[in-house]
């Protein structure tokens, strides 16, 4: 497997990062089993949080007995267990309690990569940069980044880092694959670029919109998310599948499947080559439910986009600029 660097920190992560979630799956030892199955092989990023109230954490942390020194492992915060009006937000308060409990879910005693989960306009990014300093001076994590951020608020996070000698952003986490390609582009991968910060991507396959299981019309596979109407799109705050099934969509698999017949590779093969061939990117995060599943992306990552393939799914996912009125 060919590791890619984490911006330009030094560490190196396999091309996938894996997701654990494991929002399909109920199954604890299939969970441990997934969770064997990509670290044998050669994936070494993994990516969790307090999905299901802390199960995922759970899960990862009874899989890495035993491995754990060989791994890169991600969590994320903002909100933690209980009912309390501090149990949200990314306040001192918040973020030293939540990195404990994560670290005794985890049964680790650091984390590698701590990620802000979302923006919290309440509390000011000062008080949240420096608990994190804390937090990476007291051993608990190694590096810091953030999860669905603006790019002027992960350029202000970095101005404050450097004014105050805290502890810097190392990687960011971001939606993007080809049916949104908005959000990082115009300005957060410039900015990453610029600034040598690594980049993951979540639903690099829109949660399974660009596997080419299901089409525009089609009834979707069961037992997956959108069959039992888990998820009303890509981000359940941002899409709904009459939107993300529509004709320029639709076209956009098609031209997936039309590659992938061509090279003998699956339409999700493709779709994941094409994150790939951003060098921005650090890497995506795939979420797998079964053993098969790691198989399938593993067996992609021996395969290139070819230069022509790359340019025909840059035009084909390029969506007309918003008319402007004077």
């Amino acid at each position: 497997m060919e590791y890619r660097p984490l911006g330009r920190t030094g560490v190196k992560v396999s091309p996938i990062c894996l997701g654990t979630a494991f929002r399909s799956q109920e199954e604890e030892q299939t969970c441990i089993r997934v969770i064997d199955r990509a670290i044998d092989l050669g994936c070494n990023f993994i990516d969790t949080a307090l999905y299901g109230q802390g199960r995922s954490e759970e899960v990862v942390g009874k899989a890495l007995r035993g491995k754990r020194d060989d791994i890169v492992l991600t969590t994320k915060i903002y909100g933690t267990l209980g009912n309390g009006p501090n149990r949200a937000r990314l306040s001192r308060l918040n973020l030293l309690a939540g990195v404990d409990a994560s670290l005794r879910r985890l049964q680790t005693d650091h984390i590698d990569l701590y990620l802000l989960h979302s923006f919290d306009g309440e509390t000011p990014l000062d008080e949240t940069l420096r608990a994190l300093d804390d937090i990476v001076r007291q051993g608990k994590a190694r590096y810091i980044g953030c999860s669905n951020f603006a790019a002027w608020k992960v350029m202000e996070a970095l101005w404050i880092s450097a004014e105050k000698n805290l502890a810097s952003f190392a990687c960011i986490q971001s939606q993007y694959n080809l049916l949104n390609r908005f959000e990082i582009e115009p300005e957060l991968m410039p900015l990453c670029r610029q600034f040598g910060i690594g980049i993951m991507t979540y639903s690099p396959l829109a949660i399974g919109l660009l596997s080419g299981l299901f089409r525009r019309g089609q009834e979707p596979p069961p037992h997956t998310p959108w069959s039992r109407g888990e998820n009303k799109g890509m981000s359940p705050h941002k899409y709904n599948l009459e939107e993300a099934m529509d004709e320029f969509n639709d076209r956009i698999v098609q031209t997936l499947v039309d590659i992938g017949q061509r090279h003998g590779r699956t339409p999700g093969q493709v779709a994941i080559a094409w994150i790939l061939d951003h060098d921005e990117i650090s890497a995506p995060i795939l979420g797998a439910d079964l053993p098969e599943h790691v198989d399938e992306i593993c067996a992609g990552l021996v395969w290139k986009l070819g230069a022509e393939d790359r340019a025909l799914l840059d035009e084909v996912s390029q969506r007309p600029a918003p008319r402007k009125f004077a």
